[in-house]
């Protein structure tokens, strides 16, 4: 139904808020089990998706490590690798 949510804490550049936002949408999807709300929820499922954004900024701008930042492009070329070493199999 939804891609994976991706993590978003800990890496330089930081996360966008159109990045949190895409995770907060993916996750309503997934629980409410729809990709798109009829007309009578889509109100609800949108006001979902703002408060979880929201919640999900706090959260990850609130977070401390003393590990080094993840870079953003090494750790999507290592997923895409997991990926293609997974479908081979």
């Amino acid at each position: 139904m939804c891609r994976n949510i991706r993590p978003l804490f800990n890496f330089e550049p930081p996360a966008t808020d159109a990045e949190i936002h895409a995770a907060a949408l993916q996750f309503v999807r997934k629980v409410s089990g729809t990709q798109k709300p009829s007309e009578k929820n889509a109100a609800p499922f949108e006001r979902a998706v703002e408060e979880i954004a929201k919640i999900t900024r706090a959260l990850v701008d609130s977070l401390e490590t003393h590990a080094p930042p993840k870079n953003r492009e090494l750790e999507a070329e290592k997923a895409r690798a997991r990926f293609l070493m997974n479908r081979s199999r």
